[in-house]
């Protein structure tokens, strides 16, 4: 199987800023988020920042939170995100 990768965008944005977007529109704060998570704020800040991954339990937790946005939502996010890295470092290597 051959994969395209011009199919894939050459800008890779972070899950943490869909994280932040939607905390934002709904009045939480990322000190909030954490605390209902019951996570340390510097986790929350690390994730809205593109330092940190998204795991499988971070997910879930982020369901509980914010229970109409999917677990899987979130993962996939992670996965598009690193998936367009590596993409991306992929093709300014072969330029």
């Amino acid at each position: 199987m051959v994969i395209k990768t011009d199919a894939y965008p050459d800008l890779a944005v972070s899950p943490g800023e869909y994280l932040a977007e939607e905390i934002d529109a709904r009045g939480i704060s990322q000190k909030e988020l954490a605390k209902r998570m019951g996570r340390p704020v510097n986790a929350i800040n690390e994730i809205i920042n593109g330092k940190k991954s998204i795991t499988a339990e971070t997910a879930l937790q982020f369901e509980e939170v914010m229970p109409e946005i999917p677990a899987r939502f979130w993962l996939n996010l992670e996965t598009d995100f690193q998936l367009t890295r590596a993409l991306v470092k992929k093709r300014a290597k072969a330029a």
